[in-house]
């Protein structure tokens, strides 16, 4: 919803029967952002990246912009943490001092599984997971679905080691050649749909079972560069806003809520 203010983001989200939104809001718009949210009576989830020409910039930044969106108060952080380039070491650093800003503030922060971040694959997340054990995820299976080129079938134990600690989705349906399928309602994608939709279950039955009071979901059909498009106009060949009212709409019904 890039090209449309927040006040009318937020009314149509709330209309569309949302309990709140995520949104990437940089350093001048995160007061419109909580104040938007607010008055819709929507909660918020906020975004960090970092950035910076070289790892010691980066941190500063990371470090920086977490504390600053903390002090916002959003339900929680969900964060793109690293790079798939940094060291094990580095990316841990950061990892670290996440936690560090998450126990200083009292906000959670959750770490994105991405492409080009310290968690782009399933086997590339696994030393992370058995070295930092107290990590909690933000679940986008798409991408790690991209850069296998299965649906990771062969992958069963590495994708569980990382259920167990997913405590948000993005439901963002990938397939072996892309990270978005161009409209998950189509029935050429049911197998894409329903391999994505299995591991959301299991989240979900983890956090039951651990008498968790909610479980949070961001439907995240990306626009244009994921959206595909139409050569030279650039038009979308599928509804952005639709395809997201229908995964909001098709867990509901499979999880009877």
């Amino acid at each position: 919803m890039e090209n449309v203010s927040y006040t009318e983001a937020a009314k149509r989200v709330k209309a569309a029967g949302y309990d709140g939104m995520e949104i990437a809001a940089s350093p001048d718009k995160r007061n419109e952002a909580v104040q938007i949210t607010h008055d819709n009576g929507l909660e918020l989830i906020l975004m960090a990246f970092g950035g910076g020409s070289n790892f010691a910039e980066h941190k500063k930044k990371f470090h920086d912009d977490l504390l600053n969106i903390a002090s916002y108060k959003p339900r929680f952080i969900n964060s793109h943490t690293g790079h798939d380039y940094f060291t094990f070491e580095q990316n841990a650093e950061l990892i670290q001092l996440a936690t560090d800003v998450q126990k200083q503030t009292g906000v959670r922060i959750l770490h994105e599984t991405h492409r080009g971040r310290f968690s782009y694959s399933a086997p590339a997340i696994q030393y992370y997971l058995l070295k930092i054990p107290e990590m909690r995820l933000t679940a986008d299976y798409s991408h790690w679905v991209n850069v296998a080129e299965s649906y990771l079938n062969d992958q069963i134990d590495n994708v569980n080691r990382a259920i167990a600690v997913s405590d948000h989705i993005h439901c963002r349906v990938g397939h072996p050649e892309g990270p978005q399928v161009n409209d998950p309602r189509a029935p050429e994608w049911k197998d894409a749909l329903e391999n994505h939709a299995k591991w959301w279950d299991a989240i979900r039955a983890r956090l039951q079972k651990a008498n968790a009071a909610t479980l949070t979901v961001t439907c995240e059909f990306g626009p244009a560069g994921y959206l595909p498009t139409l050569p030279y106009t650039q038009q979308p060949i599928a509804s952005q806003w639709d395809i997201n009212v229908f995964m909001k709409d098709y867990l509901k019904k499979r999880w009877q809520v």
